[in-house]
């Protein structure tokens, strides 16, 4: 156990391209400190290492659990080993900060949650815009009766995916597909501004290589509340939300993450159209979900929010993969 001051000391499992960007904001982070890199093959470990920073490189991921002075875990590999190696890490008493989606689905999902439980450990997965200072400004906007009585959240998430061979967000068994990947973005819109979670959904998709690589939804929550949505991976880059009540709405273009990182902002339209333009910190948003992970391990009281929306998260992305499939209105499980 590390001293109440001292750093919390990670060690990412995997060198893909997002431990870049997380790598770096575990560096800037207040309270946080980049220990170690694993690969499965050494030599990645030594470049990563290298160019990007980092105590130790280590071969195996196994190797970076057995570091008696890691804390917590970046896991950033593909949704299909998000199981195992969370398990493996909260059972070597490492906390858990794992890339979305969650798991395979709910059922893989609520093991990895309770093991993380049973052994004392936080899980928070990947999702970073809400751990942001706009994230709090457009909560408080939607909880202080701005807006009315909320009734709909419309958002969207696209983006242009080369077809490569490697590319595993078009490999099933990897765990790919636009839904899981980027329209989970889009759920977890609806459960932040309704706090709450739907009862039925509706997906319709397209499929390329046995992946849905375009999708547009429904969901259905109680007091004639509804969100839907559009993901995928074959159109221009949008990252939008609206959030509709009764008496005004909110507008932000680039919820996921802002255009320009220096105007950060979102728009507040009353029902007459006039519309007030809110700016925000800038700040990093990978940066602020270290930041967020760390205070709460520091606490030493584990946050039950974080595992719950991401299973809540889960739940919503199972049945809407049901739904694509069936053509069919599914119950939220």
């Amino acid at each position: 156990m590390t001293p109440d001051d001292a750093p919390i000391r990670f060690a990412i499992l995997g060198a893909a391209r997002i431990a870049t960007k997380v790598g770096k904001a575990i560096q800037d982070a207040n309270g946080a400190e980049l220990s170690v890199i694993a690969s499965r093959e050494l030599s990645k470990a030594e470049t990563w290492k290298q160019h990007h920073g980092a105590r130790l490189a280590v071969e195996g991921y196994e190797e970076a659990l057995r570091q008696p002075d890691i804390d917590a875990v970046y896991i950033p590999l593909p949704p299909s080993l998000h199981k195992e190696w969370t398990i493996k890490s909260a059972e070597a008493g490492k906390h858990v900060l794992c890339e979305k989606p969650t798991a395979m689905d709910a059922h893989e999902a609520r093991e990895m949650l309770a093991v993380c439980k049973a052994n004392g450990v936080q899980f928070m997965d990947g999702t970073m815009w809400p751990h942001t200072p706009r994230s709090q400004q457009m909560s408080q906007v939607l909880n202080d009766g701005t807006l009315g009585e909320l009734r709909r959240v419309v958002s969207a998430f696209s983006i242009q995916m080369p077809d490569t061979p490697d590319q595993h967000r078009y490999i099933p068994e990897l765990g790919g597909g636009a839904l899981y990947d980027i329209g989970w973005y889009c759920v977890r819109a609806s459960l932040w501004a309704f706090a709450d979670v739907p009862t039925h959904v509706y997906a319709s998709a397209t499929y390329h290589r046995g992946v849905d690589n375009n999708a547009t939804a429904i969901l259905w929550f109680s007091e004639n509340r509804v969100a839907s949505f559009d993901c995928g991976y074959d159109l221009t880059r949008r990252k939008w939300m609206e959030v509709v009540g009764e008496s005004g709405n909110l507008v932000c273009d680039d919820f996921l993450s802002p255009w320009d990182i220096e105007k950060q902002r979102f728009w507040v339209h009353d029902q007459d159209g006039i519309a007030t333009e809110i700016q925000s910190p800038s700040v990093v948003q990978e940066t602020c979900m270290v930041e967020s992970f760390v205070q709460i391990i520091r606490s030493k009281e584990l946050s039950e929010y974080w595992p719950q929306v991401s299973l809540d998260n889960q739940r919503v992305i199972d049945a809407l993969m049901v739904s694509a499939r069936t053509g069919n209105r599914e119950e939220v499980k």
